[in-house]
């Protein structure tokens, strides 16, 4: 199993994380509140944490391709929904 966290910087975390998690649960299985979120993709788990610092992410996959795909569509939506703030996943290194 790839463990594997990303971060961004915002003052604005929950309103993302509760749009991310609105416009994803029209396919798949969501939970949030205003602090923490899980998205069950087919293809792996994603964790969500907003806070005063900004939006963390910590996901798991099952091997680097699916990982990948976690990484893509986090890294295509979040930026629809924060266009005002151009906001960039810092994603780090993967690891088992």
């Amino acid at each position: 199993m790839m463990r594997f966290q990303g971060a961004v910087a915002t003052a604005s975390a929950t309103l993302y994380m509760t749009k991310l998690c609105k416009h994803f649960r029209h396919k798949i299985a969501v939970e949030f509140d205003e602090h923490q979120a899980r998205a069950d993709f087919p293809f792996g788990l994603c964790r969500m944490y907003a806070d005063a610092q900004g939006l963390r992410f910590a996901c798991e996959a099952p091997d680097e391709g699916a990982a990948a795909r976690i990484r893509a569509v986090l890294d295509d939506h979040l930026p629809r929904f924060a266009r005002q703030e151009g906001l960039v996943i810092e994603w780090e290194p993967s690891g088992a």
